[in-house]
């Protein structure tokens, strides 16, 4: 569902006030956040969708690094995780079993378990799982904790989105595939990790929504601006031509209309080209961190990754005015 639609369904909810529900419906964010003790916060949510490589074992992997991920982006660890899955009746159990055990695995990587699930009959296979992890709630990340002179990372390269979509249509050369796959396959764990220890206020993960998409939500909830620097976005392999020949899904047309007629304060510079508007749009999957620390702080975000042997890109700035900027 889109941002905009999203909007418009949850609007007439009741939010609930609970003087421990930290960050529910009232406060929308990546993930709900219940505390329990002074220093303890129950971190939950749910997240599932259908196949999005052909793979049984590795959609199942992807779609628990893609749930996992919200806990990642409250700053929380992952404790466990209950399958929630749809299978046509049809359907070889083989196949089903390796879509389970490729989530089992992941989620045993993120140092979790599953503990149980639930599983329909339906027409279309769909595989995710429902998180529980844990978090100090002194030490929430949110959307709405962006500050202005905060420096802008991201935590993995954008294009699965535009990627998969070649897929499906059989126009994407297998080492394209599968350098989209592996991406979508590792952990926000470090992510998370780093961004804690060196104080990030906000931070979000990229997928669904898109770049842009998931950096108004920050904008609307701090306000602050974003500037987003294009030239320093990170691309997958193959994602720039593929986005030149603009196959795209349903989910980017969704995310630009929202940020064009709803959102209202995408500023985009004239020399970034349409075709990269649009990828920066384009819905990811199991994408990266995207999150804020203090200028002093930079530095040692670039130490703590490079010390975990993963990468990651410094992308913009926090501005003042609540704008969202490309530039």
């Amino acid at each position: 569902m889109g941002p905009g639609d999203l909007q418009d369904v949850l609007g007439d909810l009741r939010h609930e006030e609970h003087a421990d529900l930290l960050v529910g419906l009232g406060r929308s964010d990546d993930a709900a956040v219940y505390r329990v003790t002074d220093d303890v916060a129950i971190v939950e949510t749910v997240d599932f969708f259908p196949p999005i490589v052909d793979d049984p074992y590795l959609f199942g992997a992807i779609a628990a690094a893609n749930s996992m991920s919200d806990v990642y982006a409250m700053g929380g660890q992952v404790l466990f995780a209950l399958n929630v899955a749809g299978f046509p009746r049809e359907l070889p159990k083989a196949i089903i079993a390796a879509v389970f055990r490729g989530g089992a695995d992941k989620v045993r990587e993120a140092g979790g378990v599953i503990a149980g699930g639930h599983t329909v009959v339906d027409a279309e296979p769909k595989y995710g799982l429902c998180v529980t992890g844990r978090v100090d709630p002194r030490r929430i990340l949110i959307k709405g904790g962006l500050r202005a002179g905060q420096r802008v990372f991201l935590s993995k390269p954008l294009g699965t989105g535009v990627i998969a979509t070649a897929a499906k249509n059989d126009t994407c050369e297998p080492a394209i595939l599968d350098g989209a796959v592996q991406s979508m396959l590792r952990l926000n764990r470090v992510a998370a990790r780093v961004a804690q220890e060196t104080g990030a206020t906000g931070a979000t993960d990229i997928t669904g929504f898109g770049l842009l998409g998931h950096a108004s939500e920050m904008v609307e909830a701090s306000s602050a601006g974003l500037t987003i620097r294009s030239q320093d976005l990170p691309l997958l392999p193959g994602a720039r031509p593929l986005a030149e020949l603009g196959g795209w899904s349903g989910g980017m047309g969704r995310n630009r209309r929202y940020l064009e007629e709803i959102f209202g304060r995408l500023r985009i510079d004239p020399s970034v080209p349409d075709a990269m508007v649009n990828l920066f749009c384009e819905s990811e999957t199991s994408g990266g961190l995207l999150f804020a620390v203090d200028p002093e702080r930079a530095a040692s975000v670039h130490e703590g990754f490079a010390r975990a042997g993963e990468p990651v890109w410094e992308i913009g700035e926090v501005t003042a005015a609540p704008h969202l900027a490309l530039i």
